[in-house]
């Protein structure tokens, strides 16, 4: 369908009043195809994948649809979900998996309750929008938006929405990170003077991809760069690669301060929040080849109450000076966290026994996956809701354009606008999108 004319019908199109699930299984209904909360994924690459399969082991959602512009994706996709339901198929109680090639043939439908955005991170504001406005339920990958004015109007949409919304950002659901965060919650550490987020090292490549190579079989290149220039096609442009390319994705950086820098700020409270001021130093791109994501790169950012957070991937933190991961510094120790591993200044604190203070980090039982369902069920706000998302990717957006314009950026995070710099607030908010692609 022409991209015009699908507007121009799926506006028609009443927004659908969604039961919430609590209400269906209120009197301990068994969960059938009839009850169940009907899930669809846009974006049938290795994280959405990952992402459905994990939804799809509670009982109470059923996933009916997948999109993806590359058809051998989402044909794989839809025979992993039928695969899935293949006993019920034989009962007849489902009915099968839709696969189609534009998103918002999914976004428009009343039938389905929640959707999964796994896409490229170009696609994220656009793809969650669509969704949002039809009320739906979303679980978005991070960066919550590969730009910032997208990031600002997910998240006001999502609450103006009322909305179950959860960010991939799955370490605030594994145990060592909130063992960390509860440390400095509760001032065991005591004034935070510094803290250190690392980052992995940007890729470079030697190819240069200037003359496009012959579209494999069933790519919808067209609709994958979407709002994002066309560039000649090169498959180190395409899945996963995508990440490197600026028009596509936000490089180590971006691709990382959903993780690192979002256990930072829940730390540190600031999910609501943000810095005063940001600087970026020190960046380096690859002087030749299709990737121009940074290299090398530090982010040095200003909170009012006297820390700074800086993000690079060149830092020493923890006993054995690692480069990934996230460490507070404060006047009475530290505390160093990363992916199945934790180390502190006092060996006591990090034993999850420990009774670390009054102040608990939100707890949850049974995974991230699980935590967006029991979500849908109880409308209960989730770990990582839009907003949190949104302002732990803040401080990159800042920080690339300090880079662009070589000076720092001071910024008013309650009103989350620059301050006495007209030219870094209008590129920080210009949505240049491809063709008649809009946000709004």
């Amino acid at each position: 369908m022409k991209r015009r004319s699908f507007i121009k019908s799926s506006a028609a199109l009443a927004v659908p009043t969604i039961v919430p699930a609590s209400v269906v299984f209120a009197q301990g209904d068994k969960p059938v195809p009839s009850n169940r909360i009907t899930v669809a994924l846009i974006g049938c690459g290795g994280q959405g994948n990952g992402n459905l399969g994990g939804i799809m082991n509670s009982e109470e959602v059923q996933a009916v649809a997948v999109c993806d512009p590359d058809k051998g994706r989402r044909e794989a996709t839809k025979g992993q979900v039928q695969e899935r339901y293949a006993k019920e198929a034989a009962s007849g109680q489902f009915k099968g998996v839709d696969a189609v090639n534009d998103f918002r043939e999914i976004t428009s439908r009343q039938d389905i309750d929640a959707v999964i955005v796994a896409t490229p991170d170009h696609w994220h504001g656009l793809a969650t929008m669509a969704a949002l406005r039809t009320g739906k339920h979303v679980y978005c990958e991070k960066p919550i938006t590969h730009l910032f004015a997208e990031g600002q109007a997910v998240y006001q949409e999502a609450a103006k929405r009322k909305v179950i919304f959860q960010v991939g950002s799955q370490q605030r659901s594994e145990t060592v990170f909130r063992i960390a965060v509860e440390i400095v919650m509760n001032g065991l550490i005591g004034k935070v003077n510094e803290v250190k987020v690392g980052l992995p090292t940007g890729p470079q490549t030697d190819i240069e991809g200037t003359v496009a190579e012959p579209l494999p079989e069933g790519l919808d290149y067209d609709m994958w760069c979407g709002p994002s220039r066309l560039l000649p096609f090169h498959p180190k442009r395409l899945h996963w690669d995508w990440r490197w390319c600026l028009d596509y994705g936000g490089g180590q950086l971006m691709d990382w301060i959903g993780h690192h820098n979002d256990i930072a700020h829940w730390g540190l409270e600031m999910d609501q929040s943000g810095p005063v001021r940001v600087e970026a130093k020190n960046f380096r791109f690859p002087e030749k080849g299709m990737w121009d994501n940074p290299i090398d790169y530090e982010i040095v950012s200003t909170y009012a109450p006297g820390y700074t957070v800086t993000l690079s991937n060149r830092h020493q933190m923890g006993k054995e000076n690692r480069n990934m991961g996230t460490q507070w510094i404060g006047e009475n120790g530290w505390v160093y966290v990363d992916r199945g591993r934790i180390e502190a200044s006092n060996a006591d604190w990090i034993r999850e026994s420990f009774d670390r203070g009054p102040r608990k980090a939100y707890k949850v039982k049974g995974g991230h996956h699980r935590n967006w369902v029991e979500g849908i069920l109880t409308g209960t706000e989730c770990i990582c809701p839009a907003e949190a998302g949104h302002r732990s990717a803040t401080p990159g957006h800042l920080g690339y354009v300090s880079n662009k314009l070589k000076r720092p950026i001071q910024w008013d995070p309650k009103a989350e606008k620059v301050v006495g710099d007209d030219e870094a607030e209008k590129l920080l908010k210009t949505l240049a999108y491809r063709g008649d692609w809009k946000l709004a």
